[in-house]
């Protein structure tokens, strides 16, 4: 409830549908959430196994009005009454980027607060603030989901320089492959953390690539082939599929890299913390070996609760305020960028 509002409280409203869920948000000093309304589209994609953009995009205009309205009412606060308006203009799917943006710029121009645009890994990251009050750059953050695998040095709440990043597929896409040759359905992350809990993590030796280049890159293309070859070729000799053990042994293939990688980009950088972000940074198996290395090399560690780990607006509110901050605001004619590159201005 925002009755108590403080006159130097900044309270923003957030928007984010750069994928399959639409969310509005407000968050106060980009630290303290009143609301954050999420609606999921994920029973609508599962019967086709992946998010249908078209689909999405029909979604978000039917619901992000109502999301609004209920993330204000939550809040107990009037538009009017919020400082400013943030939303994701990228990266993500152009036609759902478009429907958060087209909402987002009519509440600013009806009400003349200032428009915020957010990169959407920059609020992946920013949702480490929102439950950590002891969270200040500098720290490493793992950012990994469907669409991303980033190892970004924050050395500042607006200044983020990527010094890892997946060569091919990203680490939540290879649990969305492998899920869906395993049967289990979308989306695969949860699924396959599911099986794995009851699987040997040693059962099958699968690859772990790591480059000897300098870089802190990854690469699951090589796992993704080798899990799949293994099931195939004991499909060919009629062997019967132990499905735990196959997800435990994956999954820790893509933790011991992500661990790893992460670990040495920090000591290599001389930072002592660490953050997890994304929806790939709810699997529970990543917390723990992750938190178990940190312990090893005295660095901190901090992640969001899984639902601030899947796309929301809250994140995009905590991002904001720190643009904010710094007067970095959007004109109206802020448009949708897909491939958004991290570290893009919005103004």
């Amino acid at each position: 409830m925002l009755t108590n509002k403080k006159s130097e409280d900044i309270v923003i409203l957030a928007v984010e549908t750069s994928c399959d869920e639409t969310s509005a948000a407000v968050v106060v000093n980009g630290r303290h959430i009143k609301s954050n309304i999420i609606s999921s589209q994920v029973d609508i994609h599962k019967k086709f196994g992946g998010v249908v953009p078209e689909i999405a995009s029909r979604k978000h205009v039917e619901l992000i009005m109502p999301v609004i309205s209920q993330a204000l009412d939550e809040a107990s606060i009037k538009l009017e009454q919020v400082d400013a308006i943030a939303v994701t203009y990228g990266p993500g799917l152009v036609g759902a980027l478009l429907v958060g943006l087209s909402a987002a710029k009519g509440l600013a121009f009806a009400t003349g607060k200032p428009l915020v645009g957010i990169h959407h890994i920059e609020g992946h990251i920013a949702a480490n603030y929102l439950e950590n009050d002891v969270l200040e750059p500098p720290f490493i953050c793992l950012v990994a989901s469907g669409g991303h695998s980033h190892i970004v040095h924050v050395s500042d709440h607006h200044s983020f320089r990527i010094i890892g990043q997946t060569r091919d597929d990203a680490a939540g896409e290879a649990f969305d492959k492998i899920a869906r040759a395993l049967g289990l359905g979308y989306p695969g992350g949860p699924l396959i953390d599911a099986e794995a809990r009851k699987g040997d993590p040693r059962a099958v030796d699968f690859p772990r690539v790591h480059f000897n280049d300098g870089t802190w890159d990854f690469s699951f293309s090589g796992l993704k082939t080798a899990v799949l070859n293994y099931l195939n070729g004991k499909e060919q000799k009629g062997e019967a599929i132990n499905i735990p053990d196959v997800c435990a042994s994956f999954q820790q293939a893509v933790v011991d890299v992500l661990v790893n990688n992460t670990i040495q980009a920090a000591v290599d950088n001389d930072v002592r913390r660490i953050a997890l972000a994304g929806g790939v940074a709810s699997n529970s198996q990543l917390r723990s070996c992750m938190k178990e290395a940190a312990d090893r090399n005295s660095m901190e560690m901090f992640y969001p609760s899984p639902v601030l780990c899947t796309d929301n607006a809250a994140m995009i509110g905590a991002a904001a305020y720190y643009e904010l901050k710094r007067g970095n605001v959007s004109g109206l004619d802020l448009n949708a960028v897909p491939s958004l590159k991290l570290g893009t201005s919005c103004g």
